[in-house]
């Protein structure tokens, strides 16, 4: 946390130094949030990248007062639910009829969708209602707390709990032993 102060007060003093180094830290994390929320690599990325460019847009009136990776996880999750209110009110297409490309982000170490099981695993998330997916990518890949899921999606711990609960129950009934958990 000392560290990200750091870095937070030298990224509000211009360093684009720090800012390289908040993304580097964050954007694996972000990514595999974006991706389980939205089961689209490319528009994962874009929110992901909105989200960089809003940080430092809003950067002179930024101030971290708790986690930055909570602070960005939650631009992230906002980002997605605008995402899909745009989405219903300008579509009907259902998820499987969109074609989902790999992304050309050619890091040899990225996870990004390149392996069947990957795959398989969004497409369940996918299934999941938003709620569920929130609490679950929050928890495992923004390594939140479900106090802080059950602030951010204004509900009570056991909700938050609950929603977590039922979305991992629910997929591994949808997986059926296909991906492990």
């Amino acid at each position: 946390m000392l560290d990200d102060r750091i870095l937070v007060f030298r990224f509000k003093r211009g360093s684009k130094q720090a800012l390289s180094e908040i993304y580097e830290k964050y954007r694996d994390d972000l990514l595999r949030i974006a991706s389980s929320l939205l089961s689209q690599t490319q528009i994962a990325e874009d929110i992901v990248h909105d989200v960089f460019i809003s940080f430092v847009r809003n950067r002179n009136n930024f101030e971290l007062k708790s986690s930055l990776k909570s602070y960005l996880a939650v631009a992230v999750v906002n980002k997605a639910r605008s995402f899909y209110r745009n989405k219903e009110r300008n579509t009907t297409i259902d998820n499987e009829q969109i074609e989902q490309k790999p992304s050309d982000y050619k890091r040899p170490e990225h996870w990004i969708l390149q392996n069947e099981q990957t795959a398989l695993l969004n497409n369940a998330l996918g299934k999941l209602s938003i709620e569920q997916r929130e609490a679950i990518a929050l928890h495992i890949h923004g390594n939140m707390k479900f106090r802080q899921i059950a602030k951010m999606q204004e509900v009570s711990i056991k909700t938050a709990q609950s929603r977590y609960k039922y979305g991992i129950e629910k997929l591994k009934v949808l997986l059926d032993g296909k991906v492990t958990l």
